[in-house]
């Protein structure tokens, strides 16, 4: 393959470090850290003497099980007329 073509083949990761984990779930890694201390989200599983991260289908299963949020997003999110409800 040329240097001008890209893969049409993308493959997931299966694990995450903490910096890439919290940014997969649009949390801070402080608050990635609160969760799992309160064991309110997967622990990392560990891959060697010194490293570990998160299995990407287990943050997969916890972000799906989020309850709705009734919250109105952010007023420079996007959504809708910018903070007003739709």
């Amino acid at each position: 393959m040329s240097k001008d073509q890209q893969s049409i083949v993308h493959t997931k990761p299966l694990y995450l470090a903490r910096p890439d984990a919290a940014a997969y779930l649009s949390l801070s890694e402080s608050m990635l850290d609160k969760l799992v201390a309160a064991g309110d989200m997967p622990r990392p599983r560990k891959l060697s003497g010194g490293r570990s991260a998160w299995l990407v289908p287990e943050l997969d299963a916890w972000g799906t099980s989020r309850p709705i949020s009734n919250l109105l997003p952010p007023k420079n999110s996007g959504h809708g007329r910018a903070g007003k409800a739709t």
